[in-house]
């Protein structure tokens, strides 16, 4: 059953129980990275693609290539299920801060929590195109990890046609507006 939340009352669904992993998903500019913020106040251990890519490689266009992204995004991907194993063998609470865009992907880390022994909860952050690209466009005036590239029209048009909403996967589904 999907349950359709406002963003306080989805994270009051959610308190950092031991081996419980939140795996955020959405469209860039959905608000991931400040749900996931609000998640490690109250006590989960997150772990970010894009702060990984940033820490580990630099700046996209400066430090490497546009080209090297993909390899860089397949490193850090791994990088993240390491973590994320070593976390779940200490029992810890850990939110993950990725698109999450394809249900293979979600797939494939349910399979790795479950297998470790957690459990995992998906949290779907669902935004009109028109507050994304607003948020998008706010974000392309800033430059950290958490907005290394800007992201026009034409990127949020293939992420918004390429994604693949959460449907019967028991998630929690967190109306943006």
């Amino acid at each position: 059953m999907t349950i359709s939340l406002t963003e306080d009352a989805a994270l009051s669904l959610f308190s950092p129980e031991p081996g419980l992993v939140i795996l955020m998903c959405g469209v860039a500019g959905s608000g991931k990275t400040t749900f996931s913020m609000k998640l490690a106040s109250k006590g989960f251990t997150r772990l970010s693609i894009d702060e990984v890519i940033w820490d580990k490689f630099g700046r996209y266009g400066i430090d490497y290539t546009p080209e090297a992204y993909p390899g860089h995004v397949a490193e850090a991907r791994e990088a993240i299920k390491d973590d994320l194993r070593q976390l779940l063998l200490q029992k810890q609470p850990v939110v993950v801060d990725s698109s999450f865009w394809s249900r293979a992907h979600r797939d494939s880390y349910k399979d790795l929590i479950v297998s470790a022994g957690g459990t995992w909860r998906l949290v779907y952050l669902s935004a009109p195109e028109a507050l994304l690209r607003d948020r998008l466009e706010e974000r392309g005036r800033r430059f950290d990890a958490n907005a290394a590239f800007p992201i026009g029209e034409d990127a949020l048009a293939a992420f918004v046609e390429n994604f693949q909403a959460p449907a019967d996967e028991g998630e929690v589904v967190v109306a943006v507006s």
